[in-house]
């Protein structure tokens, strides 16, 4: 049983072969025409300056850490992205990686969203908004090679608690980057990226995925494409999951509240 109350055998993890069978056949066809139409490069790691929304989430990232450091105080009541997802079972150790989501794959959560009002805000003047999420990774944290579902989105970290001794980075492609405090890195996830966490400290970052701006036909294939994963197993599981954990997680504070 875990601190939210949610215990693994409650997690929700349908069959779907046919869905990930098809998604990867039709997968390289999408991000061909979307790189073809995209308004911007299709370099690795991005110019944040090609992103106006950047410059919001850097202005106010102070505002947004105080939030996530509230919620990563006990980060055992948030849930491991394995739990919440488990197609990512594997990707990093058992636990090692939380995600604290506030808008997950098109959809809002509501039940975070309320928890951190401000980020809130902030975040939901960002356009073409897919997924926020508060990003945990543990000391000691490697994340294998991987890459991302579609080329029509964009990631866009905001760095809010970087540790300042040993090294925290991440490869992109050939490219290794590394996170600053109130910086924004703005990275192409279908390119294969791996995270290290060689250090003592929990880094935390905010997560935001954007769709990518393209013009006709790439913008039309994305948003169908999109449209689809939307309505997928893999993402409707995943919402239950999170259900699940706000559940647990309410159930907690009140019961904290009633002491």
């Amino acid at each position: 049983m875990s601190q939210s109350g949610v215990t693994m055998s409650e997690i929700v993890e349908p069959p779907r072969p046919w869905v990930i069978n098809v998604g990867k056949k039709l997968r390289p066809w999408v991000d061909e025409k979307v790189a073809n139409s995209s308004h911007v490069p299709n370099d690795p790691v991005l110019d944040g300056a090609d992103f106006p929304y950047t410059a919001e989430l850097e202005a106010h990232w102070e505002t947004i850490r105080d939030e996530a450091l509230a919620i990563g105080a006990n980060p055992d009541r948030v849930p491991a992205l394995d739990e919440i997802s488990p197609d990512h079972a594997g990707i990093a150790p058992a636990g090692k990686w939380r995600s604290f989501f506030l808008w997950g794959y098109g959809y809002p959560v509501a039940d975070n969203l309320a928890r951190c009002p401000k980020t809130t805000e902030i975040i939901s003047r960002i356009p073409d908004l897919n997924t926020a999420f508060f990003s945990i990774l543990k000391p000691g944290t490697h994340i294998p090679d991987h890459r991302g579902v579609t080329k029509g989105l964009i990631t866009c970290h905001l760095g809010l608690q970087v540790p300042k001794a040993g090294d925290c980075r991440m490869r992109v492609h050939e490219d290794i980057v590394r996170w600053e405090e109130g910086k924004t890195l703005v990275f192409d996830d279908t390119y294969r990226h791996e995270v290290w966490n060689d250090t003592e400290e929990t880094r935390i970052i905010l997560l935001v995925q954007t769709k990518r701006p393209a013009r006709f036909p790439g913008n039309m294939i994305s948003g169908l494409f999109l449209w689809a994963v939307k309505r997928t197993p893999f993402v409707q599981e995943a919402r239950a999951n999170i259900a699940k954990w706000d559940d647990g997680l309410g159930r907690l504070e009140a019961a904290h509240n009633e002491d």
